[in-house]
């Protein structure tokens, strides 16, 4: 099967998510700019920092932080990436994305910068209802927060995709209700 992912936070980083699926992707090869119909990406997932370790000025001000998911909404358009993966890459892409759903958005999938290739099967992983609940109470709660390294990571990979990527991924993702802070897990 001809299965491909698509990208719209920090898979668009070909370094993020080739250390998810064991290879970096090519551009022009298997990584490709893409848009996709009937979807908007929202600052609405939310995950506890639990156990993991954390370091910055603002570790002790949150205790979730927030990650980019998406919402279906007629009309709109999102940009991002789909890249090719292995059915292999795809168990790890489902471990990564774990509280998150597939759908198949293949018809709905354009490719920004190639035209002849039509993908069978074009996974975009939706957010499930755990992570959205845990963000809405976090945030009500004044204890979420958006971390500065996946902010760093989305945007520096927008603006090297494709000239105004950048300028259109910001200008069609709603500014976060929660603060960006000087948070980053350790790796």
């Amino acid at each position: 099967m001809n299965t491909w992912v698509f990208g719209y936070g920090s898979l668009v980083s070909p370094v993020s998510l080739g250390a998810t699926i064991g290879r970096l992707p090519i551009r022009g090869d298997n990584f490709f700019a893409a848009e996709c119909d009937g979807w908007e990406r929202r600052w609405n997932y939310g995950y506890p920092m639990g156990d993991r370790p954390y370091s910055g000025t603002e570790v002790d001000s949150i205790d979730t932080i927030v990650a980019l998911g998406v919402l279906a909404v007629d009309g709109a358009c999102m940009n991002g990436v789909i890249a090719r993966v292995s059915d292999d890459e795809l168990g790890r892409l489902d471990q990564r994305e774990r509280n998150y759903s597939r759908v198949n958005i293949a018809t709905s999938t354009r490719l920004l910068d190639r035209s002849d290739i039509a993908p069978d099967v074009v996974y975009l992983y939706v957010p499930t209802e755990l992570p959205l609940q845990i963000y809405a109470d976090a945030r009500d709660r004044g204890r979420a927060g958006v971390e500065i390294r996946y902010w760093t990571l989305v945007n520096d990979a927008f603006d090297a995709l494709l000239e105004g990527a950048g300028d259109r991924y910001r200008s069609t993702t709603p500014a976060p209700d929660v603060p960006v802070v000087d948070v980053s897990r350790v790796e």
